[in-house]
């Protein structure tokens, strides 16, 4: 029979028993289950969190299997949030979830926001109208909010929290082409660039096109990123460093940065990453060869 106290009892130590039931109190909304969304869930269930509204609307195919949570070979044409909340009810029978099996749109923005106590991004990183809408309507109920992105082999961390800089104020992706939201997205996530030395083929990352390159090692950085600074917003506990400022850790070059970009997007800095991206990865869009690739496009 299950036992939440002694499913989760060797969490006890780094929190307190106390900490450890108001986890179990606690909601989190998921955004996109594929890379980073199902190790979150994963991460986040084996904390001991009671409740989940999670979101995603597609099945996994081959190309997941590199990367993704829930991709097996027995897995393959399920629908990504069907073989996900079997996981997390594995994990933890009692669990709580809502699942929003047509992803995040305007009609149901609401139902999936209600009652949540944080937002994790784990959309997409091209689906840039559906991140606006959850973001913003996060920042209009309060709602804090923690974006995680595995660039080449690191974890890129920007939090939003009530009252402080917003996800437009800091990224700013409103009436831009997708090129250009592309790369407004990847400075303002990763000002420092820490990534940029080590790609062994620049014809893989095609901004344009919406697709790119992504591993598994960088994928379970995030979750493992995400996961601590959920439990630093949900217990208040410890200093939040949130937008503008911002956190990149790269295990290939052992490197941690922290960035402070006052203005946000408007920073000079970020003006002159933004041009020299441009300029280096350019607007190159190949014709789509994968599924996963046309549906991006």
């Amino acid at each position: 029979m299950f036992s939440y106290n002694e499913a989760f009892s060797r969490n006890i130590g780094w929190v307190t028993t106390a900490e450890q039931a108001a986890l179990r109190g606690k909601r989190i909304a998921i955004g996109g289950l594929g890379g980073t969304g199902g190790a979150h869930l994963t991460t986040l269930a084996r904390m001991g969190i009671g409740a989940f509204h999670i979101a995603d609307l597609d099945s996994f195919e081959p190309v997941n299997m590199n990367r993704q949570t829930g991709a097996f070979a027995s897995t393959m044409g399920q629908p990504k949030i069907d073989v996900m909340a079997r996981i997390a009810r594995d994990i933890n029978p009692e669990v709580e979830l809502e699942l929003f099996s047509e992803g995040v749109q305007t009609h149901n923005i609401d139902a999936f926001l209600a009652g949540v106590d944080l937002y994790v991004d784990a959309l997409d990183y091209f689906a840039f109208d559906a991140r606006k809408l959850v973001l913003r309507r996060c920042t209009e109920l309060g709602i804090p909010a923690i974006t995680v992105a595995p660039l080449g082999m690191s974890v890129a961390l920007v939090t939003f929290m009530p009252g402080g800089m917003t996800f437009d104020e800091y990224f700013a992706l409103d009436a831009k082409d997708p090129f250009d939201q592309a790369v407004r997205f990847l400075v303002g996530l990763s000002p420092a660039l820490l990534q940029r030395t080590y790609l062994a083929d620049t014809g893989r990352v095609q901004l344009g096109a919406g697709s790119g390159p992504s591993l598994a090692a960088a994928c379970q950085l995030c979750a493992g990123v995400a996961g601590v600074e959920a439990l630093k917003i949900l217990l208040k506990r410890g200093k939040v460093i949130a937008a503008p400022h911002a956190l990149q850790f790269d295990a290939y070059r052992q490197k941690l940065v922290k960035t402070y970009r006052p203005w946000g997007h408007r920073n000079p800095l970020q003006m002159l990453a933004r041009a020299i991206v441009r300029a280096r990865v350019g607007r190159q869009a190949p014709e789509p060869t994968t599924s996963v690739e046309r549906r991006l496009a």
